[in-house]
């Protein structure tokens, strides 16, 4: 499994992750005043799944422009 496929994987299951979290976070303010670790428990999910959605993001960008300078290499 190489390094993107790696990252795409880990990013769905991250996802998942945090998405339980905002349910269990509901569940918690539906029965009162949760305490604080509930309340932020999403939090380190959502960072982690902003910088692998980034990295996704920038991917195909990175691989036109990785592709079209190896093209400009092999015509000089």
């Amino acid at each position: 499994m190489n390094w993107s496929s790696w990252i795409r994987q880990t990013h769905r299951w991250v996802a998942i992750i945090f998405t339980v979290t905002v349910i269990a976070n509901f569940v918690a303010l539906a029965q009162g005043t949760p305490p604080p670790w509930v309340t932020y428990s999403p939090l380190a999910p959502l960072a982690f799944l902003m910088f692998t959605g980034l990295y996704m993001f920038a991917l195909p960008y990175v691989a036109k422009w990785r592709s079209a300078k190896k093209k400009e290499m092999q015509a000089a």
